[in-house]
């Protein structure tokens, strides 16, 4: 790991997102990307929005604790377990945030097609003030933020490198609404892995007798 050249951005009127741009080493970055993009089972699954279901502009993958899923958008995702080189990306996002993280959300970014609409990480299930880490492999692209409440207010805006970590804390998604756009003139791939914490339910396991 390379956890220099840190940035931080303090936002109104809380929260916080810590930036490090290389984050893994540029060969064990490539390395994660090819294995991650042959071994995981990626799939482009239905989202509802605007009381439709819809096919997400994107490929998805879930890895959880056993016993752990997450839901978003109508649709559920259950923990099928660890594969190696996610479970040591999760241990060093673990170590980096301060936070045992027990799923990942991945995403597959096939080109500057694909995108991630605006929206905040406010379910349930992720507690009152999650702690987000994001990690980018392969293809830079650009984040974008805004606020709730006024969206628009200029925003802030990343370009995730290859190899970099994002991690939002705080109250940043009571607050913020974040994207990453579509981005034409971008031909090649992005793998974005994104840590959460997961606190079950209890309501969503019962079923009515």
């Amino acid at each position: 790991m390379i956890p220099d050249c840190l940035q931080v951005s303090v936002l109104e009127p809380a929260g916080a997102v810590s930036y490090w741009p290389q984050w893994l080493p540029t060969e064990q970055s490539r390395a994660a990307f090819l294995a991650l993009r042959e071994e995981l089972d990626w799939r482009q699954l239905p989202v509802r929005m605007f009381g439709r279901w819809i096919p997400q502009p994107r490929l998805v993958d879930f890895h959880a604790d056993a016993g752990v899923s997450y839901t978003y958008a109508g649709l559920q995702l259950d923990g099928r377990g660890w594969p190696p080189l996610l479970e040591s990306l999760r241990a060093a996002a673990s170590a980096q945030a301060g936070v045992s993280f027990n799923s990942v959300l991945c995403n597959l970014y096939r080109d500057g097609k694909d995108y991630m609409g605006w929206h905040a990480d406010d379910e349930p299930e992720l507690g009152v003030n999650p702690t987000i880490a994001s990690v980018s492999l392969g293809a830079e692209r650009r984040f974008l933020m805004r606020p709730r409440q006024a969206p628009r207010q200029p925003r802030h805006e990343w370009r995730l490198a290859d190899g970099s970590l994002l991690l939002m804390t705080g109250q940043v998604q009571h607050h913020w609404h974040h994207q990453m756009p579509k981005a034409l003139r971008v031909h090649e791939p992005r793998i974005n892995l994104t840590f959460r914490r997961i606190v079950p339910m209890p309501s969503a396991s019962k079923k009515n007798p």
